[in-house]
């Protein structure tokens, strides 16, 4: 008994911490249902508006025929083919330079 009363501060603080959290934990557990603002800033309504956007697109072909389609020119350059270099360009050169190579002195 003389513990308690010695103590009754630190016996205070714990029953109201327990309070708390008790209170904190039946708090989160009361949410109310979803409204019809927090289903409208939901992300997954904004993909289903762009789907439904999308299926209204048909694609019948007439854009081809179109004058200002006909207009556009067309302003990419050619890819020239290259020679292919070493099978692994990461592996190490071979020590010895081939004669008469670049960089190379020929020998007489």
């Amino acid at each position: 008994m003389k513990y308690l009363l010695r103590h009754k501060i630190i016996i205070a603080l714990i029953v109201l911490l327990l309070i708390g959290f008790i209170w904190y934990g039946s708090g989160s557990e009361s949410q109310s249902p979803l409204s019809t603002e927090e289903t409208a800033n939901n992300p997954n309504t904004d993909i289903v508006r762009t789907l439904l956007a999308l299926r209204a697109v048909s694609l019948a072909g007439t854009i081809f025929t179109d004058p200002a389609f006909r207009g556009l020119k067309d302003f990419s350059t050619q890819i020239v083919p290259e020679p292919i270099g070493r099978p692994d360009p990461f592996a190490p050169l071979p020590t010895r330079a081939a004669e008469g190579a670049i960089g190379t002195p020929e020998r007489p």
